[in-house]
């Protein structure tokens, strides 16, 4: 079980856990009712929902991908609630049917302590994209 003792440790665990492909590791870090919503707006509630989300393309076109995430704000909300922003770099590999390429996003989550736990209950995440074109584009200095 993956614990979050601190809402800044949300980039890193989910990065942990996507890497190794890790679908149990990715439930730990949600709430029972957590809601997801992913990079081209597919929207699930539930962390059966989520895991069930994402377990296929794990298997599949994101199975020797990686994520290296970097955190970039955490806005305390009060004593057992925060938000957390973070930048995401998906390397998607091989088995992806674009082939090797990267993708960056941004990741918004909500995160809650129980029980002396912090867990996501709510994360969306946008692809970054040249609003002009539609282009998928990769952050400057990364």
């Amino acid at each position: 079980m993956t614990i979050m003792t601190r809402p800044e440790d949300a980039p890193l665990a989910f990065q942990a856990a996507w890497n190794r492909h890790d679908m149990e590791a990715l439930r730990t870090l949600f709430h029972d009712d957590a809601t997801f919503v992913n990079r081209f707006g597919r929207y699930v509630r539930g962390i059966d929902a989520i895991v069930e989300m994402h377990e296929p393309i794990h298997a599949t076109v994101y199975s020797d991908s990686t994520l290296d995430n970097a955190l970039i704000d955490v806005i305390p909300i009060g004593a057992d609630a925060a938000v957390v922003h973070f930048w995401s770099r998906l390397a998607a590999g091989p088995a992806h049917p674009a082939g090797p390429h990267a993708v960056d996003t941004l990741i918004l989550a909500v995160l809650t302590r129980q029980a002396g736990a912090w867990r996501i209950k709510a994360l969306e995440n946008v692809t970054l994209t040249n609003p002009r074109t539609g282009e998928t584009v990769l952050r400057d200095g990364v």
